[in-house]
Parts: C-alpha cells; structure tokens; sequence
C-alpha cells in the first residue's frame, strides 16, 4: 500500500491521540497527547494487519531470547501465539494498554479498541484484560 503526503497528514491529523510514556501503574503506558471523546478509535493505524496464530510447537524452534520477546508482547495460551502479521520490529501501541478493572478502552466486536468513555489529555489508556483476553489476572490495579 503506497501511502501519500496527504494520506498520512489527513491520518495524522483524524487518528493521532496516543504516545507512550512511563506508566505509574507498571512499566510503560500509553498516553493520550489529546482529548479522546467517547466512540473514539484512538489507536487506529494507517498499516493494515492481522495476528497470525503460530503453534507451541513452531514456537519452540526459536531461540529463547525471541520466545520471551513474545510472551512479553503477544497473546499466548497453552495452544497458540498470536503475533502480528507486521513482525515485531513495527509494534502497535495497544502491545503497552496495561489492565485496569476500570478501563477507557474496550475491544469492539471487530477487534478495534474502541473509547468507551471521554479521556483527558495526558491520561494513561488502560483495557481490562480479563474482559479483553477471557482470562482472570491477578494485579493490584
């Protein structure tokens, strides 16, 4: 897909609400630099991809270090990892969204993560992973 000068300020301008920073909840966030109104999509990209499932067993041909790269930033269960089609050098910001049992986001049910609530500028984006993943995780926030 070739993307034009105009292409891009017009996506830049309409779909550019967040960056990352250091989050107070853990590690690194993701900020809104603008207010995101409610039935936003703020992390929309321009690049069109999809997650790609690849099995435990294909998992275990790769050195440890990437394995732990992909725990780290992908959905892993017992029977597959969902890595994205554009690799890991290119990372979406929603690989940073840290849980919160009161989230601003919430993945709609075309897989886009959707605003479901007006976010302040300089306010950190979280989404509840046990509604996002189906999971029950166990944090302090």
């Amino acid at each position: 897909m070739t993307i034009t000068t105009n292409k891009l300020l017009k996506h830049l301008q309409e779909h550019l609400y967040c960056k990352l920073g250091v989050s107070p909840v853990h590690g690194i966030g993701v900020f809104a630099i603008r207010s995101i109104e409610k039935g936003s999509y703020p992390l929309k990209t321009i690049i069109k991809y999809e997650d790609i499932n690849i099995k435990p067993d294909e998992l275990k041909k790769l050195p440890p270090s990437l394995r732990k790269m992909i725990n780290t930033f992908c959905y892993v269960d017992g029977k597959r990892a969902e890595i994205p089609s554009i690799g890991l050098n290119t990372m979406h910001l929603s690989l940073y969204l840290n849980h919160s049992k009161k989230p601003n986001l919430r993945f709609n049910s075309d897989g886009e993560l959707v605003a479901i609530r007006k976010v302040a500028k300089g306010k950190e984006l979280f989404i509840d992973y046990d509604i996002s993943f189906g999971d029950e995780h166990d944090f302090d926030h």
